[in-house]
């Protein structure tokens, strides 16, 4: 196993740390700001579009994409530590344009759209010029299996016909949201895994309605937001079907492999962030004559937090060189391992951190209580854990099985 990187992933280590430190974190507060009083929270703030112009020009832009004609032609291992390092700001993903679920949609235009769809919708992705949502999860079913998926998307003639309702459909909120990836069931008579598709459906389609937005732990997320969106009787060209009918969970497989590689190490990244403010506030508060780091079990938090996360670290860049080598279904393991370590590792140290910072840690006045949430929402998200667990056990047991014949 080679975890070693590249000298131009090393190059851009330094580059997107600098960027970070130097041109994000400050904006933070600004960018806070703007929400609350440029127009309402779900505007853009302009300070976004300076730091994105920025990026893009510094050429940290669409480093996520592993295919060299579209993106940075980096390996998984390569951009593992750049996710990491975005995982330190909630703007960053944004800034070099390689946030969920944009990131995730653009991959699948890029491994299975036409040329026309390409043309249409990745091009102003990759430019950041529009955002996009992914419309899977359903409020009726347990959407943990895929396959209860009630949503219908039906030839008709030349057209495709979009029937049902969605939610927790992240970045519908966003002003420059213009395309929405549907998924849902075509032939219920077909094998199981041929009978669903993914459809672009333009946002502004007759028929598409965002009910209502959902909030986390009492936040909207803006201005991304995560919507309920119902589709009532949405007509779209046939050619709006990504790869043809009946191809969705094909194309599901692929896009969420990539994408859990890059939550598990914005996890960490975050994680990572919250460990230094834990260690920051320690030493700079003191309780009952001695500095916060010096009381109680503090120091062997500090301690464990740190194994943990090189562990984390150390799994999460095998899964990655494992796509990289051997593919995503040899790795399916190893990326259901992450996806269960990693949230749970950056959980427990925000939280760590949050309990050091005391009341200011469940503020806004730090990011620790907004990390924590998107640690926890993780451990459901791209499938909760106990779905990834099973399919660790079930893979572990057939090995037993093929070992003991």
């Amino acid at each position: 196993m080679d975890f070693a990187y590249s000298p131009k992933a090393r190059q851009l280590i330094a580059q997107v740390r600098a960027f970070i430190e130097e041109e994000i974190l400050p904006a933070e507060a600004s960018y806070r700001e703007q929400l609350r009083t440029d127009g309402g929270p779900w505007r853009q703030p302009a300070i976004m579009e300076t730091l994105k112009a920025r990026a893009r020009a510094a050429g940290l832009w669409n480093l996520f994409l592993p295919d060299s004609r579209w993106g940075s032609g980096l390996s998984n291992v390569d951009y593992a530590p750049l996710a990491e390092l975005s995982g330190r700001s909630f703007l960053a993903p944004e800034v070099f344009n390689c946030n969920a679920p944009d990131s995730g949609n653009m991959e699948v235009l890029v491994k299975y759209g036409s040329s026309a769809q390409q043309e249409r919708w990745l091009r102003p992705l990759l430019e950041g010029r529009i955002r996009s949502a992914f419309c899977m999860t359903e409020p009726e079913v347990a959407s943990s299996d895929a396959t209860n998926m009630q949503a219908r998307a039906v030839v008709d003639g030349d057209s495709m016909v979009c029937e049902g309702r969605k939610w927790w459909s992240s970045g519908i909120g966003h002003p420059h949201c213009e395309v929405l990836v549907f998924m849902a069931l075509t032939d219920p008579q077909a094998p199981p895994y041929a009978r669903h598709s993914m459809v672009l459906v333009p946002l502004d389609t007759p028929g598409v309605k965002v009910e209502r937005m959902l909030p986390v732990f009492g936040a909207y997320d803006e201005p991304f937001g995560h919507g309920e969106v119902s589709f009532n009787q949405v007509r779209v060209p046939l050619d709006h079907v990504i790869a043809g009918p009946g191809r969705g969970f094909e194309i599901a497989q692929g896009r969420l492999g990539p994408g859990r590689i890059h939550h598990c190490m914005r996890a960490l990244g975050a994680a990572e962030r919250a460990l230094e403010l834990m260690i920051a506030r320690g030493r700079s508060r003191q309780a009952f004559g001695k500095a916060l780091i010096d009381l109680g079990g503090n120091r062997d938090i500090i301690a464990e937090a740190r194994i943990a996360l090189e562990q984390a670290r150390l799994l999460t860049l095998k899964a990655a060189w494992m796509m990289d080598t051997v593919g995503a279904k040899a790795a399916m393991s190893e990326i259901s391992q992450i996806k269960v370590v990693a949230p749970r590792v950056a959980a427990r140290i925000i939280d760590q951190a949050i309990q050091m910072h005391g009341g200011a840690g469940l503020s806004d006045d730090t990011p620790l209580a907004a990390l924590y949430a998107y640690a926890r929402v993780l451990r459901i998200a791209d499938g909760p854990d106990e779905v990834h667990k099973a399919l660790i056990a079930k893979l572990e047991l057939r090995k037993t099985e093929e070992r003991t014949r």
